[in-house]
């Protein structure tokens, strides 16, 4: 492997770990380490889904108050698909995201989700954001 090679797969492996560090701070509603994932102008949309785009400091107030109606979720991620180009990268990643919801009567249901990541990175001196 040469040294082009093994550049690529580091980088690679540090998005990789990036989207898994996005998925354990959403579960843990750890919303400060998403600090560590997220560039302060990043411009983030949930749009998809039912929630809003706007900017990452708007995101990380907006989460806990949206995500607390969940009583427990979990995103596994997956399919990690990276075009790197330099300190700059696109990608792609899948998310399989069980959500339990309140119901209306009372209890709960799991809601699913399947959901396609379409991010931009960038890489920063603190690393891939």
């Amino acid at each position: 492997m040469n040294q082009n090679q093994a550049d690529l797969l580091q980088d690679r492996m540090a998005l990789e770990q990036l989207a898994v560090e996005y998925a354990n701070a959403i579960d843990r509603r750890a919303w400060d380490r998403l600090d560590q994932v997220f560039v302060p102008d990043a411009i983030i949309d949930y749009s998809a889904t039912g929630g809003i785009k706007d900017t990452y400091p708007e995101i990380k107030a907006w989460l806990p108050r949206t995500m607390k109606f969940f009583k427990s979720y979990m995103h596994l991620m997956g399919n990690f698909q990276f075009v790197i180009e330099g300190d700059t990268a696109t990608g792609q990643v899948s998310c399989y995201n069980p959500m339990l919801a309140p119901a209306l009567l009372g209890g709960s249901n799991t809601v699913i989700f399947g959901i396609w990541y379409h991010d931009t990175y960038v890489r920063t001196p603190e690393g891939w954001r």
